[in-house]
């Protein structure tokens, strides 16, 4: 296994967490940043505020793109899988 094949095990690795994790991560960016608006416009300085709308959306995506995500994680361990005998020869 030469380096080149791990960094491109890497960057494909971290494109693929990028990928997956951006819409639940952009959904808790908003729901915050919509709450924190709120929350200044009405002077409401309560801290569990955040927690249950954040996790609604999240929990929310989750159900709308977790198919989604669980097959590219799954495409990703396969691809993996099936490279280990051209990694292997390569060595």
């Amino acid at each position: 296994m030469t380096d080149t094949a791990v960094l491109d095990i890497a960057s494909r690795m971290l494109k693929l967490i990028a990928e997956v994790t951006a819409p639940i991560l952009i959904t808790s960016l908003t729901i915050g940043l919509m709450v924190s608006i709120f929350q200044s416009i009405t002077q409401i300085q309560e801290m569990t505020l955040t927690f249950v709308p954040k996790l609604a959306g999240v929990a929310l995506v989750i159900l709308l793109t977790g198919h989604w995500m669980l097959g590219q994680v799954v495409g990703f361990t396969r691809d993996l899988y099936a490279m280990i005998p051209h990694l292997l020869a390569g060595a």
